[in-house]
């Protein structure tokens, strides 16, 4: 299903392609540092390891790995005569290991976006939201595939992108010569539970996108353990509705200017 946000597809971060900083486990002593430096500000390993109760080399050897994980940086401070002092801190990235409610915001959205105007307004907003990740998706294949580029490969280029995504997303070809794309992780299954409209949404922009006839096989929403989706060429490759633009989906929304 689409990404909870629409973003620039080409500078998306990948969990399984190493795009983002690798992460260290956030647990035991590694997540205890995070919080106290997330907490107190810059602090030195000694300051550290007295908050903490642990030794000044194991504090040292975490910090050395939640740096090179890009969760923590350092800086030198002087003070007069002597050896300078290390301070590290956190970085914007380090916001992964830390709580976040990003999946009650969109709920609570989607309930408020019903309340005002109903199901058929969460429709049309997510249709709006589709056609703006469609735009993206066809940049990316124009930037990544020839002209002439067949079925298979555009298939298998979506299918990264929405691995990209957090989807657990691949694409096969069967013996028959049947191609299928799957996603083992619906990155927005609480959304998905409530409505069925980011569903329809992807469905129809994979329809879109590839210009081709795409089969809903298996569903994460309604049970399985993966979305599987068959696609094959269209046999009527006359005008869609889905093709139609981002502003003029907009439009359509009834909201007061």
């Amino acid at each position: 299903m689409p990404a909870q946000q629409p973003q620039a597809y080409p500078n998306a971060r990948s969990l399984r392609t190493g795009r983002v900083p690798a992460q260290p486990a956030a647990t035991g002593l590694r997540r205890e540092i995070l919080i106290q430096l997330r907490t107190d500000g810059p602090s030195s390993p000694e300051q550290l390891a007295t908050m903490l109760g642990a030794s000044r080399t194991g504090i040292l050897q975490q910090l050395r790995s939640l740096e090179a994980a890009g969760l923590v940086d350092r800086r030198t401070v002087r003070h007069g005569v002597g050896r300078p002092r290390h301070l590290y801190d956190v970085t914007p990235d380090a916001q992964i290991a830390f709580p976040s409610n990003y999946d009650s915001l969109a709920a609570g959205l989607l309930a408020a976006v019903g309340t005002v105007g109903g199901d058929e307004l969460v429709a049309r907003v997510f249709a709006v939201r589709r056609q703006l990740i469609a735009d993206q998706v066809r940049t990316r294949l124009d930037e990544r595939l020839p002209a002439d580029a067949t079925l298979e490969a555009k298939v298998r280029e979506l299918a990264v992108i929405q691995d990209e995504q957090g989807y657990l997303s691949s694409a096969t070809v069967g013996a028959d010569g049947t191609i299928r794309l799957r996603e083992c992780n619906c990155a927005i299954l609480g959304i998905a539970s409530q409505s069925s409209s980011p569903c329809e949404a992807e469905l129809d922009l994979f329809r879109d996108v590839l210009g081709a006839d795409v089969i809903r096989e298996t569903h994460i929403a309604s049970g399985d353990r993966s979305c599987t989706y068959r696609i094959q060429e269209s046999v009527n490759l006359g005008p869609m509705a889905s093709r139609s633009s981002a502003s003029d989906l907009r439009e359509q929304l009834p909201i007061d200017r």
